[in-house]
């Protein structure tokens, strides 16, 4: 089941994105490196509740 989460910077805290996410095979929190406009660099963004 696929359920829709947001991202947010780990630095500055601001939402940038949304994505889905496969829930039964992929149980812990999501982390990528994205851009963040607030930053004005490539940041890394993790999952939020």
């Amino acid at each position: 089941m696929n359920k829709k989460v947001i991202l947010a910077c780990a630095i500055c805290s601001s939402r940038n994105y949304t994505t889905s996410k496969n829930v039964s095979t992929q149980p812990t929190r999501l982390e990528v490196k994205k851009y963040c406009k607030t930053c004005g660099k490539h940041t890394l963004h993790r999952e939020t509740k």
